[in-house]
């Protein structure tokens, strides 16, 4: 949790609130870590960090996406914001989808 803490404040990200969520409520067997928070501004947020060898697709971002969904319906929330951070290679147009939907992406390994 300390090094998830020190990646968002390298990002300039600060929250108030921050806990993780168990994927095992979601019905995912995808190795994401998603947290929870609540930013200066008290508005919610989502976080998912990402890390993998492979390159993440177009057809990944559509998991991730449906994984959104899936949160959203469990705690019962919509969120303000959709922050994924990733340490993993990035198709361009998987990122240009995630953008689209309102994603924000930050590299942890540049």
């Amino acid at each position: 949790m300390k090094e998830f803490v020190d990646l968002l404040l390298e990002h300039k990200l600060i929250f108030k609130k921050l806990h993780p969520v168990d994927t095992g409520l979601l019905g995912t067997r995808k190795k994401v870590v998603i947290y929870e928070g609540v930013d200066l501004q008290s508005n919610y947020a989502a976080l998912f960090y990402l890390r993998q060898k492979s390159r993440f697709l177009r057809k990944d971002a559509d998991v991730i996406e449906a994984i959104f969904e899936k949160l959203k319906e469990v705690q019962d929330h919509n969120y303000k914001r959709k922050i994924m951070l990733y340490d993993m290679p990035l198709c361009s147009k998987a990122k240009a989808l995630m953008q689209e939907r309102g994603w924000r992406l930050i590299d942890v390994a540049a």
